[in-house]
């Protein structure tokens, strides 16, 4: 019979696989209600303790297992506190009290493991975006097909309309839109363009402009593009995530720490609590069989089953739903902490700005136009290659009002460093500067309306480039690195969802740097920081509070390093942003810090909400089972309560995304 039992056993773990649980948990009960409705028509007898029995062995195949498992590690877990307690009522032949005590036990604990697996899914299904194989271009042949493990750098994969990208890297040929929510959660399709040199972007991969950057398990739209390949198939950026997610799982909340630490502690108390209500029942005189009975209701009463499954199960999901939104949460350390905190840290530029110049304002001397001051500055700065130069050219086509003619070509560049430049347009010197260089040159001063208009310019964060041409003044263009357009609602959103103080942090001039944190409604501004005064800064806002760091996760490292949470910008493009951030944007749209602001605070609430509830649960149950309830409506109250615990946790997959 034995040898029997164990053969079903072993062939029902083999065939059912990872369902085997539930699988044994549904037979235990089948095998129960058959005994229970053989016993209640008075047909029971010896076929009823023989079912009650298969009962006893199918719920418990499982719950054995894991407590020998925790058992060995030195640990009582809920696993053993149960097995104890239908043992102690089989001991008193109450079988069919044990036998719903593990049929209950183990049907809750495998749609337990059911539920968690749905969480589980979630955060794997991202490692099934990627496409298997790939259409590669190799010596000017047709394109062959091979798997994505086969891919090398440098390899070039053809990517036709409407198929996933199968590797990272980035488009030499080609125009289309790409879906990349999958990896940086965007809901609008990027549209890609081809690098204008491969060889030079091969070379330098991190130097890449974001439209020609292309993702695994990101979808072409109605293009066909041609993309080099420049990571292998285990380092792109879908794989590390997908590793780094899972890698979450083992990183715990400060919450789970401290619910691991109580039932250290609890389970061995709840066995010393029931070894005296025992003495006190023989002390007493109550008959044995009451006396045990009743110890082993408390026991189930007490058994912590919603409590051990309380935290895992919100961070898990929690998680899973931040991927799946282009975020990632690495454990439920920062996960909880960043729920919790009400100071946030800026770096400015790159963050909450564009981090590159704009030409924002042309103002023209009296006598000037508009055309004539930006075609000659166009003229001059396109022989520079200063960032402040590139800006005007690029810029200043789209603030001309007519058609006009072509700007000049214009000669002999010359720089002061720090200070403009001169040079020859249609055989005039034209001088493009500050008002500090202005002031040095020979001939007609700088008038005082234009000399005024640029000083209120500069008061408000702009930096200003005058511009002489021959002997006539033609105006001044005003320059900044404009913030983001999404920043001001991002800030304002963050502030809506409980964050009290924002704190810009700036390595700008502390009058550009006030520019820009009024226009973003800022709480404080600090200007002229260093990297490491940056860190200070950080260090200063957490000795009052929780404090966030938000950057790029590069040069930002130290300061976000630390913060009590350090979020980079971006990081699908930077592995080293990947690396050193506790949470990561994959994309550079601000709109996903409120969204992980919300689940984090979402997530808090849940974890709150099952701890108060797991622990309700076993403060009734114990005083109600040592008063007289019995097993069977004790380990109903239990498992349901573990299951609602589950499904709480489990509305986290569901988290809206209001962006």
């Amino acid at each position: 019979m034995k040898n029997v039992m164990r053969n079903a056993m072993r062939n029902l773990i083999q065939q059912a696989g990872e369902r085997a649980e539930l699988v044994s948990a549904l037979l235990a009960l089948t095998v129960y209600l058959t005994g229970l409705t053989l016993q209640l028509t008075g047909n029971g007898g010896a076929a009823s303790l023989a079912l009650f029995l298969a009962a006893y062995v199918f719920g418990g195949l499982f719950t054995l297992r894991e407590a020998v498992a925790t058992l060995r590690r030195g640990r009582f877990q809920v696993d053993f506190l149960m097995l104890v307690a239908a043992a102690g009522a089989a001991v008193i032949g109450r079988w069919e009290e044990g036998a719903v005590l593990l049929v209950l036990f183990s049907l809750g604990h495998a749609l337990e493991e059911y539920a968690m697996g749905r969480a589980r899914r979630s955060i794997e299904a991202l490692g099934e975006l990627a496409p298997r194989t790939a259409l590669v271009r190799r010596t000017g042949g047709e394109p062959v097909e091979v798997p994505v493990e086969e891919l090398v750098v440098g390899d070039t994969v053809l990517i036709r309309p409407h198929t996933r990208v199968p590797a990272d890297g980035f488009v030499a040929a080609g125009r289309s839109s790409v879906d990349q929510s999958p990896i940086t959660g965007e809901s609008v399709p990027a549209d890609k363009e081809p690098v204008p040199d491969p060889a030079a972007a091969l070379a330098d991969p991190a130097g890449v402009d974001a439209a020609a950057r292309a993702y695994a398990g990101t979808v072409n739209g109605s293009g066909t593009l041609d993309v080099v390949v420049t990571r292998l198939h285990q380092d792109n950026t879908l794989a590390r995530v997908v590793r780094m997610v899972q890698d979450a799982e083992e990183r715990t909340s400060p919450t789970q720490r401290f619910t691991d630490r109580f039932q250290r502690v609890f389970v061995p108390g709840v066995l010393v609590l029931v070894a005296g209500l025992s003495a006190y029942g023989a002390l007493s005189g109550e008959p044995f069989a009451d006396t045990l009975y009743r110890a082993m209701a408390v026991l189930v009463a007490a058994s912590p089953c919603a409590l051990a499954i309380a935290t895992p199960a919100a961070v898990l999901s929690a998680v899973g739903r931040a991927a799946r939104g282009g975020v990632l949460v690495k454990g439920g350390a920062p996960l909880e902490e960043f729920g919790r905190l009400r100071t946030i840290a800026f770096d400015k530029t790159g963050t909450l700005t564009e981090g590159r110049p704009r030409l924002t304002e042309v103002e023209t001397a009296d006598g000037a136009s508009r055309e004539d001051l930006l075609h000659t500055a166009v003229a001059a700065q396109r022989l520079s290659d200063h960032p402040l130069a590139q800006a005007v050219v690029r810029d200043a086509p789209a603030l001309l009002t007519g058609a006009g003619p072509a700007p000049a070509e214009a000669v002999n560049l010359r720089a002061v460093i720090g200070r403009g430049v001169s040079a020859e347009v249609d055989g005039e010197t034209v001088h493009i500067g500050s008002l500090s260089y202005a002031d040095t040159l020979p001939g007609v001063p700088v008038p005082a309306a234009l000399r005024a208009r640029t000083e209120a310019l500069s008061s408000t964060g702009r930096t200003t480039m005058v511009v002489r041409r021959g002997d006539r003044w033609l105006g001044t263009l005003g320059l900044m690195d404009a913030p983001r357009a999404e920043a001001a609602a991002t800030v304002a959103a963050l502030r809506a969802l409980g964050v009290t103080r924002t704190v810009m942090l700036s390595g700008d001039d502390q009058r550009v740097a006030d520019a820009v944190g009024r226009t973003l409604g800022m709480d404080e501004v600090r200007g002229g920081l260093m990297p490491q005064d940056k860190v200070t800064e950080v260090t200063r806002l957490r000795r009052t509070a929780r404090t966030a760091m938000i950057g790029d996760g590069v040069n930002d490292a130290p300061a976000m390093a630390g913060a009590t949470v350090g979020v980079a910008m971006g990081a699908a493009g930077s592995a080293v942003a990947l690396e050193t951030a506790d949470i990561a944007l994959m994309s550079d749209d601000l709109r996903r810090l409120p969204f992980i602001t919300g689940l984090s605070r979402r997530a808090a609430r849940v974890i709150r909400q099952n701890l108060w509830l797991s622990l309700g649960i076993v403060a009734v149950l114990v005083p109600a089972t040592a008063l007289g309830m019995g097993i069977g409506p004790a380990v109903l109250v239990h498992e349901g309560s573990t299951l609602v615990v589950v499904a709480n946790a489990l509305r986290l997959l569901r988290h809206r995304d209001e962006a």
